[in-house]
């Protein structure tokens, strides 16, 4: 894997863990609540705040699992590109059932860091 791939994956990581972290620790924030456009109210609403901590949750496991391909992994390319691809299929999935911009946000950087592996 090029050193641009490497770090483009490290990027897409980062963001993931970003995205865990909007979900698990600041939950109920007003940060939280204008990127998902949902009430403050609601992100405190016990049901909703434990189904985004979970969500997050998976987010970081996604971010550790591209470091994982990244750094550790003997099928680096392998395990780095099955997870963005899995990226890239969830990011359209969103973007039909919540929100057009989600392929942008998440499955822009994946498809990028995707193409990035294959020259």
């Amino acid at each position: 894997m090029t050193i641009w791939s490497i770090i483009l994956t490290v990027v897409v990581a980062i963001e993931f863990f970003y995205i865990m972290y909007i979900q698990t620790i600041i939950t109920t924030s007003s940060k939280t609540s204008r990127i998902f456009n949902i009430d403050q109210k609601e992100l405190s609403q016990k049901s909703l705040n434990v189904l985004l901590k979970n969500q997050g949750v998976y987010n970081g496991l996604i971010g550790f699992g591209l470091l994982y391909g990244v750094f550790l992994s003997p099928n680096s390319l392998e395990v780095t590109r099955l997870l963005l691809v899995y990226i890239i299929i969830v990011a359209l999935y969103g973007s039909v059932t919540s929100s057009k911009k989600i392929i942008f946000i998440q499955g822009g950087p994946a498809l990028v860091t995707l193409i990035s592996t294959l020259f």
